[in-house]
């Protein structure tokens, strides 16, 4: 009897499929057609003996018995590649996700740390916002994620917490009568929330003045002076000065760093933990 071997480009497209949930989008991602993704889903279908989705004019719903193949799909492919980095060579790859009010200028010493640990390892990193960064690793865009946490999700390991203040620069004065002026990052963002929370439970009025991409453009708008943030002090350039406790506002809770990952063995885990580490050095509660 001739035992089948499984097409591992089909099984790739399987789990680029369900984790996309389109066709179209699974495609775009192999930089494939979307009538080569069916072929070879049909094909993989026939060589197992049954449906591994169901299609639907709207949508792609995986089936039972699909369920159950997928993490056995995974698996395959992750000894693949494994087995693939190790005798000819290949780079592999480590994407990770690192929100704004994360990253903070000790990111490109923590970028060494993990390029020191690995030199070999090719490291993809991205700057987002928390909620953004989540949707990509749920999506499977990203390995892992280094986010504030979201009010949505109460999953994730909590890596440190973190101790935020109200900051402006040293000249600062607040102007009489007038709502406080808050320097913020653009929604969705966690600490804007918050920090709006905070007011509104204190009575205190307040208007955004400054709206920043960015945390380092929201700290460039505090020490010009246009108003006061929310923010980690490690956030801060030299010279600005938390002014909490002289205007009476409301302290602010320390917030957790949370790690969300797939990377649990190899060497990606091992640089990963290097950086884990790094965090947890620069983080201070």
């Amino acid at each position: 009897m001739t035992r089948q071997s499984l097409d591992l480009d089909a099984v790739r497209a399987f789990i680029r499929i369900v984790e996309l949930g389109s066709f179209t989008r699974a495609a775009e991602a192999l930089r494939t057609t979307q009538a080569a993704m069916s072929l070879k889903l049909k094909r993989l279908e026939e060589m197992l003996g049954f449906r591994l989705v169901e299609r639907t004019p709207r949508y792609v719903e995986i089936s039972a018995q699909g369920a159950t193949f997928l993490e056995l799909a995974r698996e395959l492919l992750e000894a693949h590649d494994r087995a693939l980095s190790a005798f000819t060579g290949a780079r592999q790859r480590l994407t990770i996700g690192i929100s704004d009010h994360v990253a903070g200028p000790e990111l490109p010493a923590l970028i060494a740390r993990m390029n020191a640990q690995d030199p070999e390892l090719l490291i993809e990193i991205r700057i987002g916002s928390s909620g953004d960064l989540l949707q990509s690793f749920d999506r499977r865009e990203l390995d892992t994620v280094f986010v504030r946490q979201h009010a949505d999700r109460s999953d994730g390991k909590v890596l440190a917490q973190e101790s935020f203040g109200w900051f402006a620069s040293p000249n600062w004065q607040r102007r009489a009568n007038e709502p406080l002026p808050l320097a913020t990052l653009a929604e969705p963002c966690g600490v804007r929330a918050m920090a709006g929370r905070l007011l509104d439970d204190a009575g205190i009025p307040w208007r955004e003045v400054f709206v920043g991409g960015g945390v380092t453009a929201v700290a460039a708008a505090v020490m010009a002076g246009v108003g006061i943030a929310a923010l980690a002090p490690r956030m801060l350039p030299f010279g600005a000065v938390d002014v909490g406790a002289k205007l009476g506002l409301p302290e602010l809770a320390r917030l957790p760093v949370l790690l969300h990952t797939r990377v649990h063995r190899g060497r990606a885990h091992e640089a990963l933990d290097a950086l884990c580490a790094a965090f947890r050095s620069v983080i201070r509660s």
